[in-house]
């Protein structure tokens, strides 16, 4: 089984409750998780989220649209998931992050049978990133998660979910999957408000006409727009590992 575990909480410290801040009228999550479950190779989706309090707003979000969810620490990350993926102890798990409502269900796919038909141990586009920033993925096995779950010591290695395994890419066959244009310099993903207006404009643009909209239709209305690009140029990049 494919397990495509959705990290969301409302305490982001930028941009507070941004994952249901709406956009046509569809909380920002509901949007990205359309996006996902087009991915084929996805068997199973699950919201993780914590614990607190604040987060209740995820969970009833889940419950009223029929979205697994799970609640666990706040802060380790790491336990988060391992204490997720568990309960499915699927082959791999799809790790997503829920500030980025233009995820691509074809890189998703594309990740997911690089890992299985390459026997890797992850595949991520994280690190050497070469994708728009909103397009991460980072693709693992059960028993790689279960082996930095249960390794990993350093707080740093604890509140992400990967840096155990790519400090070690001597104990784990890891894939670093790039494409041959880079377009790491763009912004598709949600930290601040100036982000939120960008992806509210893409979806006004495109999502309206239609609503399974793909990457490359991105790229082709900022060639045909590119005054967009102004929206949210100012904020830098950011790592999602």
């Amino acid at each position: 089984m494919i397990l495509a575990i959705l990290q969301a909480r409302m305490g982001s410290t930028r941009l507070p409750g941004k994952v249901l801040m709406k956009i046509l009228g569809k909380p920002m999550l509901e949007l990205q998780i359309e996006r996902i479950l087009r991915a084929e190779s996805i068997d199973k989706l699950v919201v993780a989220t914590s614990a607190n309090y604040e987060n209740n707003e995820i969970k009833d979000f889940c419950e009223k649209n029929n979205i697994e969810c799970f609640r666990g620490s706040e802060n380790d990350l790491l336990d988060r998931y391992y204490q997720c993926a568990n309960q499915y102890k699927p082959s791999f798990i799809v790790r997503l992050t829920g500030d980025d409502p233009l995820a691509c269900p074809e890189v998703i796919d594309e990740m997911i049978n690089i890992a299985k038909n390459g026997n890797f141990d992850a595949v991520t586009n994280t690190v050497h990133p070469t994708f728009p920033e909103g397009l991460d993925a980072t693709v693992m096995s059960f028993e790689t998660l279960k082996k930095a779950w249960s390794s990993a010591k350093q707080e740093y290695q604890r509140e992400h979910v990967a840096p155990y395994i790519f400090d070690n890419e001597d104990k784990f066959n890891v894939y670093h999957f790039r494409q041959r244009n880079d377009l790491s310099m763009f912004r598709w993903t949600v930290d601040y408000m100036s982000d939120f207006l960008f992806i509210k404009k893409i979806y006004k643009e495109l999502y309206t006409y239609n609503y399974d909209f793909s990457s490359e239709d991105v790229y082709l209305l900022l060639k045909k727009k590119p005054e967009l690009l102004s929206i949210n140029s100012q904020d830098k990049r950011e790592s999602k590992l």
